[in-house]
């Protein structure tokens, strides 16, 4: 009798948000870091560009990998970029360039694209999409945006804001998924194991209420 193939979701990123994020919907994911340098990539399209960089984080921890009988890892890799007044913005340079960037963007707004890229490689598959939110910013002060800056998150993040820290209260609104913001979209990631024939109820590894480990359904 065929033993049952393990699936697992192999992480391609070091970010902490997106981690939480699988964590919190019941998925608990191996994390490889890409090393992949995103200035290789040129374009002036917000979309391609996350999508290209996505396939590449994957590409690079997958070609590291060596599935066995049995073992099915999914690779995931993302990437987002903000798209603003014309021009994209991934993480800033440095403290003066996420100053630059919120003068221009308090009171306007944006449009925050997350690249995905998930890889099978038992199947020998790939899918790919992006999913963008227009994200409203604050009329932020001087003193607010020096605060910020001065914290060093926003040198970490693209578009030099998170929706999901000490950038949350200068968002004013937004109109899309949340977590596309953060930095992942789960309702894309389900769209996108769906089309390689995985549920996502089968990568839920969250113990259950009283510690009894969630079963795969029928």
């Amino acid at each position: 009798m065929p033993s049952k193939t393990i699936l697992r979701l192999v992480l391609a990123s070091a970010s902490p948000a997106r981690r939480k994020l699988l964590q919190a919907a019941g998925i608990d994911p191996e994390v490889l870091v890409s090393g992949v340098d995103e200035s290789q990539v040129k374009t002036d399209q917000p979309e391609e560009l996350c999508v290209t960089l996505a396939r590449l984080k994957a590409s690079a921890v997958a070609g590291r990998l060596r599935p066995t009988p049995g073992d099915r890892p999914l690779v995931l890799g993302c990437d987002s970029v903000l798209a603003f007044d014309g021009e994209i913005y991934g993480k800033p340079a440095d403290a003066a360039d996420a100053t630059r960037r919120w003068e221009r963007m308090r009171g306007r707004s944006g449009v925050l694209y997350t690249g995905h890229c998930l890889i099978d490689l038992a199947m020998e598959s790939r899918v790919e999409a992006a999913a963008a939110t227009t994200v409203h910013f604050a009329e932020v002060t001087d003193e607010e945006i020096a605060a910020y800056v001065a914290t060093g998150e926003p040198l970490a993040v693209a578009g030099a804001f998170t929706l999901d820290g000490l950038g949350g209260p200068f968002v004013e609104r937004i109109e899309g998924d949340p977590a596309t913001v953060v930095g992942l979209s789960l309702p894309l990631l389900r769209n996108l194991l769906g089309e390689l024939d995985v549920s996502i109820t089968d990568l839920w590894t969250k113990p259950a209420p009283g510690g009894q480990a969630l079963q795969p359904l029928p």
